[in-house]
């Protein structure tokens, strides 16, 4: 049996590391540090053909997102040996298997205060991805690195300027129920964005008026 928790402590609170470990271990799952991923934060793929489990989690989250994402990809994995495609991805099975997986570090108080508080109510009812609750995303973003580019929609003043990772540019506009209006200033075609998306503010710019 081998021993990952050195190499898991550089991504993950250290208690934590030997427990994911184990699971490791014990899942005989393939886990990899991935590149950073717009898209996702982990994934999950099953077994097929010649190859097992195999999980991948983001290297760049910091340490209570790495976790959490780790343990979101392990009831899958838990999930798939007990019912394997015959049930939702995110259903009542892999609900519960979450939040069985996330006792240990719950009761154990592996989380921040301000993150235990967050978990414990997204237990209630555990999302797709930790990053479609707002209240758990935002607590988990004061552990970023700083990053004094990064901005996500909601803490922009209304008509500010800004652009996305592949260069297009928009502006906020109003918020209409949980997101807000952004008009792209090449097209002027209106999007919904969610208020935690990650923007860079173009030199803080911002604007009155809609025409460009």
């Amino acid at each position: 049996m081998q021993d990952y928790s050195v190499q898991l402590r550089k991504y993950m609170p250290a208690p934590a590391a030997p427990i994911i470990s184990r699971w490791i271990n014990d899942s005989g799952c393939v886990f990899r540090i991935s590149r950073s991923r717009t898209s996702k934060f982990g994934d999950y793929r099953p077994p097929y053909a010649e190859n097992g489990h195999r999980i991948s989690v983001n290297h760049n989250l910091n340490p209570y997102a790495f976790l959490i994402t780790t343990v979101h990809e392990f009831a899958h994995l838990k999930t798939w040996n007990a019912h394997k495609s015959r049930v939702k991805p995110h259903g009542a099975e892999w609900k519960n298997n979450f939040r069985q997986l996330m006792l240990p570090f719950v009761q154990s108080g592996t989380f921040p205060d301000d993150i235990q508080r967050a978990v414990i109510t997204y237990l209630n009812n555990p999302a797709a991805s930790s990053c479609t609750d707002l209240q758990l995303f935002r607590v988990l973003k004061r552990y970023d690195a700083e990053n004094n580019l990064a901005h996500t929609v909601e803490q922009l003043p209304e008509n500010t300027i800004f652009t996305l990772k592949n260069g297009r540019v928009f502006q906020k506009r109003e918020k209409i129920r949980k997101r807000y209006r952004c008009i792209e200033v090449k097209t002027q075609r209106v999007y919904l964005f969610s208020p935690i998306a990650e923007v860079t503010v173009l030199a803080d710019k911002t604007t009155d008026s809609t025409t460009y």
